[in-house]
Order: C-alpha cells, then sequence, then structure tokens
C-alpha cells in the first residue's frame, strides 16, 4: 500500500480510531438529477435510456423509454425538446439530440413490433377518460398498466385530439400517430369516438365509473372583431387545420394572410403554401423576440417562403385587401397604435389568435371551479373540488404542448390510482440538479451533434409529406455516447485509478464502487477527477453510515 504524510495535510483533524491525524471530510458517491431530466414535462428519465441505447441495449431502452411516455414516435417529432435546452452538453459543444434518438427508438418499436405488456393483475375500477387527446390518452396508457378499466370517451371520430387535428401531417405523419395510439387499444383501453359529455354526472352514474379524468382540448378559437365586407373569406385556423386535416382542400386563393405569432399561426400559413397559395403572410402585432412561436417554427415557416410581418396589427378586410396599422413598443414593451396604416393583398384570412378548452359542461358538476379565462381549479394531485374527479392538459393553467399534456396525464394516473386505492401518491424530493460548472470534463472530448435529414424548402410546400427525416441506428447510438451522465456514475474507473491509498472498491459490473474509510485519508482526489460529479466531499461529522455504501441509481426522480 502507498503511503502519504498526513501530518502536513490542513483537511486533517484529531478524532479517529487511528493513530495520528484524521479526516475532517470524507467521499461519498452520489446520484444528482440530471438536467434534461428536470426539464422533461412528461418526468421521462432521458438519461436512462440514452445510457441504455449507448450500451447497445435499443428496446430496453425503449421500454425505459415508455414506462413515463407512451408516444415517443410522436413525441420525438413534435415536441420542443426543453431537455435539450437544459442539456449540460450545450456548455461543452452542443446538446445531445435527444428528440432525434426518442424518435428512432419510437420508429425502431414500430418497425420491430415491441409491445407493452397488459397489467397482470386487474383491479376491476373503472375509470372515465372524457378527452381523447394527448393528456387523456396518457392518463388511460398509465391507469391501464396499472390494472383499471378506462374507457375514453371523445367528441372527435378519431382519436388524438390536436395531434390528429391541428399538427400538420408533415410535422406528424399519420401512419406514425395511428400505429402510436394502437398501443392503447393492446392494453385494453376502450375508446368511443363521436361522443361529446354533456351532463358528466350521468355518465359517470350511468357507467358505474369510480373515476373521472377530464381532459378536453383548447379547440375553441379565441375571435376578433375586424370589419369585413365578405365574412365568407375569414377562418379559424383551428378549423382550418382540421378540416385538412379530415381531408378537406378549401379554397384560399393565390395570396392567404394569418393573424397571429404562435405555432398554429406557422402551421396555418405552411398548410396555406401546401394548398396552393402563392404568397402566405403572417401579422402579428408583437416582435420577433415577444411571439409565442418557438423559434424553430418560425424559421421553417420561412424557409418555405412565409413572410412575417412583425409589429402589425389588423384594422379591416376587405378582400382583397387588409388593411394592417403598424405598432410601436412603449418603455414597458407594450405595443401601442401609431396611426400609421398601410394596404396588404390577401384574398383569404385565417384567424390565429389562441384558443382555449370547452370547459362549460363541468359549471354544473358540484364542486368544480373555473377560472375566469374557462380554465379548471385543480389541486396538487390534480384534483377538482369534486372527488374523484381530475382535470388536466389544456384545460387547467399552463404551457399548452403535447409534451406537458402527456406529463399531465401520467401525473394524473398516478394520483387517480392512489386515490382509488386510498393511498398518499408516491412520490418525494428529488436530488439536486447536477449543474454544469460541477463537472469534471477532462474525460470527454469535443463533439459535434448529428443532424437529421430535411427536405428542401422547394420541395416541401408541394405536398404533405414529413418535412424532417429520422437517425440512423449508428447515429442515434453516437447522440446517446454523447451524453456526459450528469450526477450519475458510469464507472469509469477514475476514483478507483486516482486514489493514492486504495481505498476505492470496486464491486463489479453494474454495482459501481464504495470507499473502504480506514484506507481513505479524505484527500479529495477522487472527488477532482470524476467526469460526472458522481462523488462528493462532506465533513466527517455530517456523515451517515448509510452513505459508505454504493448508492442506487436515482435519476428517475426527474418529473415527480
Amino acid at each position: 500500500m502507498r503511503t502519504r504524510d498526513l501530518t502536513a495535510r490542513p483537511d486533517l483533524a484529531h478524532g479517529s480510531s487511528r493513530a495520528g491525524p484524521v479526516r475532517r471530510r470524507r467521499p461519498v458517491y452520489v446520484d444528482l438529477l440530471p438536467p434534461c431530466n428536470a426539464a422533461c414535462p412528461a418526468g421521462e428519465n432521458v438519461q436512462a435510456w440514452l445510457a441504455a441505447l449507448h450500451d447497445g441495449y435499443p428496446e430496453q431502452a425503449w421500454r425505459q423509454l415508455v414506462a413515463d411516455n407512451p408516444f415517443p414516435a410522436i413525441e420525438g417529432r413534435v415536441c420542443y425538446h426543453p431537455c435539450e435546452e437544459s442539456c449540460n452538453r450545450a456548455e461543452l459543444d452542443s446538446a445531445i439530440s435527444i428528440h432525434a434518438v426518442e424518435r428512432f427508438l419510437g420508429d425502431l418499436a414500430l418497425e420491430q413490433g415491441w409491445a407493452v405488456p397488459a397489467a397482470p393483475v386487474r383491479t376491476g375500477r373503472r375509470v372515465l377518460v372524457v378527452g381523447g387527446g394527448p393528456s387523456g390518452l396518457s392518463a388511460a396508457y398509465h391507469l391501464a398498466r396499472r390494472g383499471h378499466d378506462v374507457e375514453i370517451r371523445d367528441a372527435g371520430a378519431e382519436p388524438g385530439g390536436m395531434m390528429r387535428y391541428g399538427i400538420p401531417a408533415y410535422r406528424l405523419p399519420r401512419d406514425v400517430l395511428g400505429a402510436e395510439l394502437d398501443r392503447l387499444g393492446t392494453l385494453g383501453v376502450e375508446m368511443t369516438g363521436g361522443h361529446q359529455v354533456h351532463d358528466l354526472d350521468a355518465e359517470r352514474r350511468e357507467g358505474r365509473f369510480d373515476a373521472v379524468f377530464v381532459a378536453v382540448g383548447a379547440q375553441l378559437s379565441q375571435r376578433v372583431d375586424i370589419p369585413v365586407r365578405d365574412a365568407g373569406r375569414i377562418v379559424d385556423a383551428v378549423s382550418f387545420l382540421k378540416g385538412v386535416a379530415s381531408g378537406e382542400r378549401p379554397a384560399i386563393g393565390r395570396r392567404v394572410a394569418v393573424y397571429g405569432g404562435g405555432n398554429t399561426a406557422m402551421d396555418a400559413a405552411r398548410t396555406a403554401r401546401r394548398l396552393g397559395a402563392d404568397e402566405a403572410i403572417i401579422v402579428y402585432r408583437r416582435t420577433r423576440a415577444q411571439m409565442p412561436a418557438h423559434e424553430d417554427e418560425a424559421a421553417d415557416a420561412e424557409h418555405e417562403g412565409v413572410r412575417i410581418n412583425w409589429l402589425r396589427t389588423i384594422s379591416a378586410f376587405d378582400g382583397p385587401e387588409l388593411t394592417v396599422e403598424e405598432m410601436e413598443l412603449d418603455d414597458q414593451g407594450v405595443p401601442r397604435p401609431t396611426g400609421h396604416l398601410e394596404k396588404l393583398r390577401a384574398d383569404s384570412l385565417i384567424l390565429a389568435l389562441g384558443q382555449r378548452a370547452d370547459t362549460g359542461f363541468l359549471r354544473t358538476v358540484p364542486g368544480v371551479q373555473l377560472t375566469p379565462d374557462g380554465t379548471v381549479v385543480v389541486s396538487s394531485s390534480m384534483m377538482t373540488g369534486c372527488p374523484g374527479v381530475f382535470a388536466g392538459g389544456d384545460m387547467v393553467p399552463g404551457e399548452r404542448t403535447v409534451t406537458v399534456g402527456v406529463g399531465h396525464g401520467k401525473k394524473a394516473a398516478r394520483t387517480i390510482d392512489a386515490w382509488l386505492r386510498g393511498a398518499a401518491p408516491a412520490g418525494g424530493p428529488k436530488h439536486d440538479l447536477a449543474a454544469f460548472d460541477g463537472l469534471h470534463l477532462w474525460y470527454f472530448g469535443d463533439t459535434t451533434a448529428r443532424s437529421q435529414p430535411e427536405r428542401v424548402p422547394g420541395e416541401r410546400v408541394a405536398d404533405f409529406s414529413e418535412v424532417v427525416g429520422g437517425l440512423s441506428a449508428d447515429e442515434a447510438r453516437y447522440e446517446a455516447e454523447r451524453c456526459l451522465s450528469c450526477g450519475n456514475c458510469f464507472e469509469c474507473d477514475g476514483c478507483l485509478g486516482a486514489c493514492p491509498e486504495d481505498a476505492v472498491v470496486k464491486l463489479g459490473a453494474g454495482l459501481r464502487y464504495r470507499f473502504d474509510y480506514d484506507r481513505c485519508t479524505g484527500c479529495g482526489a477522487c472527488f477532482e477527477q470524476c467526469p460526472v460529479h458522481a462523488i462528493e466531499m462532506l465533513p466527517e461529522l455530517d456523515m451517515d453510515p448509510e452513505d459508505e455504501m454504493a448508492p442506487e441509481d436515482a435519476g428517475a426522480e426527474a418529473g415527480r
């Protein structure tokens, strides 16, 4: 055994059973929360499924993924991937293309026919899900996997909600959507389409449902008063996109104007181009920095020839002429009119000024409270003021995206299951976040993220074929290998090699390490080299006996 002079070390003090000076601090293995996990609205354990693919186990990676998110092939296409915005790798070179790897795993599962097994034991409890959009479908999936009998009742002829009727096929092909939703049927979920719920109490009573999850989407368009000569030339974006998704090809003319600055406005303009419009313009009353649309959505629209008019509001529409007024920002950044008008050519006008959920049918349900804007008040468990009635998705305050809806459905399923069993919902405090400045990146070299192939803009607007392609198997695994494993040991043996006292004990593949504190001097060499911050130095008096054991992987704490 190598020895060193401990008497000169400032970090050692009295108090050990050994002769001479002893530690003031000692190392412990820890698990921290990866920022990608923390940022995922669906609560995915991103780091875990990336690790499984990195190790060469794609099916294991997919099964880890669908434990939290039932629709990876969908989410890999339509999620705005906040996980990548939080990825520590972006501070080193570029973020891991997490959404592209998720799409790869989702597509591979459909190709290989991987299936999620049904629950081995049924509980006999019945749950009604009102709304067949992302949130309702996610809740039904997770409830069915817990053994409950679930029926979805939706006003649409086919399930999917805005995934089917709001997201165009060039972003989400309908064969992918259908294949992912078929997964619920194999779990025993019953789907009833063309059924709009008007009396929730009656439906619950007559169907003998033990609990209800209400997740009707935001499909009612906000309106605005615009002086018009021909109202037939105006259509709301939701109706427009829904009609096109259902096979309609409305006559919109050669020049189309879209009023609004959100993602729906971008989709409406891009759809208009595919329907033959030579010109598609977007009129938005604020600046680009203030627009609610995601930057990628606006960039894609502009690449396809859509022109965006910032700081403009529509004063009148007299097709084929649009009167707009220029705006300017005041000292607080709020747009105000200038009185300066201009004319734009437009044969038709599409209104994309936001949507709201149709929650009026809940006003008669005892205990349910609605906010002034029509959203539903829920507790931290997502239950309304009526016992056994839960709500989520677009119906409750919050960001309205597919992934947020999926996360609401997962959380609601967990709390509904606990409520049915008379138990408290599972959960607990999260681990501390693994920050970039806590990593020691000597282990990792610079890399560049793999890009997904895209059709050239001139070809895109000719039809509704998918614009963005997927990664190859090699590219997806390469991306998984770029993961820094922030905050969680991946057994690089760095601590084993760095310890001058041979105090690190390797426990075997997959079992990590433990410290031999009879040998450890608390020098911190293991901590200072650990690339992923899986080791922390704690004051000797703060130690807990359990800290001497190798930790379990706690990466799944994200999203709870």
